[in-house]
């Protein structure tokens, strides 16, 4: 197609070089993770990770594997830099991100290294399009230092539940509370409201419920103003699990089957408000 051969001649100065005949399967993954302006790019043969973070409370993670792509280059071991992740999505979406009649937008995304901008070469139609977007020097991603050793308690559930869980609970509520325990209620999700206090449970048993591993009886509260973003995740999502370490850090890990049916992974990590005591 026209955009394969559309920068051929310069690719010997590019680092990076990579082509996705469908660039809604990356678009749709920033979305989901676009609650900041600024995003950190980290690509490595293995593929391209996309870290978003805010008030060094809450980050969250788009990895997009290298066989994803149908072209993936990579000159150098570790690439990192940071773009304006709105411009981004807008330029992703610039012919409207249409998908009648089975027409995609073809993307080759370029970028020739440290002050040199990201290049992507957009193709629908036979049009090309060229933007160029500034990098900047990428600030340092906290480190949440979440261990799978440290790992205390993990549930693995069907993304529909948990958007059903979603749509009872009281998205007013500051808080979120979830109880994580190996006896009942087992998986408790409750908000704290206006109009009072609204509990969701789900059995062990629960044919939602894919994997439930509970060591120890937890229980925390996280602010939904940083929980909130993770709903753009979840609906994109067909499974989510959820795991909480022994400091009560919550991770959100959202399997995602983009539009050719492979698999890619949202992850959130959130640090706890506050740790509740359980009445006996």
């Amino acid at each position: 197609m026209p955009l394969s051969t559309q920068s051929q001649g310069e690719d010997e100065q590019y680092i990076l070089v990579t082509s996705l005949d469908n660039a809604r399967n990356l678009s749709n993954l920033l979305k989901a993770i676009s609650f900041k302006d600024h995003a950190v790019f980290t690509t490595t043969p293995n593929g391209l990770k996309v870290t978003v973070e805010d008030c060094k409370c809450v980050q969250a993670n788009a990895f997009i594997q290298a066989d994803i792509f149908q072209e993936f280059t990579i000159k150098e071991d570790l690439i990192t830099f940071q773009v304006n992740l709105t411009v981004l999505l807008d330029c992703l979406n610039i012919f409207g991100g249409s998908t009648s009649a089975g027409i995609s937008t073809a993307l080759r995304m370029c970028y020739k290294g440290y002050g040199y901008p990201l290049t992507l070469f957009l193709e629908e139609g036979g049009v090309v399009t060229v933007c160029k977007i500034n990098t900047e020097e990428p600030e340092e991603p906290i480190d949440f230092d979440f261990c799978s050793s440290n790992v205390t308690n993990k549930v693995i559930l069907q993304s529909e539940s948990l958007k059903e869980a979603f749509s009872e609970l009281d998205l007013t509520s500051e808080m979120l509370q979830i109880t994580m325990s190996p006896s009942q209620p087992y998986f408790r999700l409750s908000t704290f409201g206006s109009s009072g206090s609204a509990h969701y449970d789900y059995s062990k048993d629960s044919d939602m419920m894919e994997l439930f591993r509970c060591k120890e009886t937890q229980t925390n509260r996280y602010k939904m103003s940083l929980l909130k973003p993770s709903t753009k995740a979840l609906t994109l999502s067909c499974k989510v699990s959820v795991r909480t370490d022994s400091r009560g850090f919550l991770s959100l890990q959202y399997l995602v089957r983009n539009d050719d049916g492979q698999i890619c992974f949202v992850e959130y990590f959130c640090c706890p408000d506050e740790e509740v005591e359980e009445d006996s």
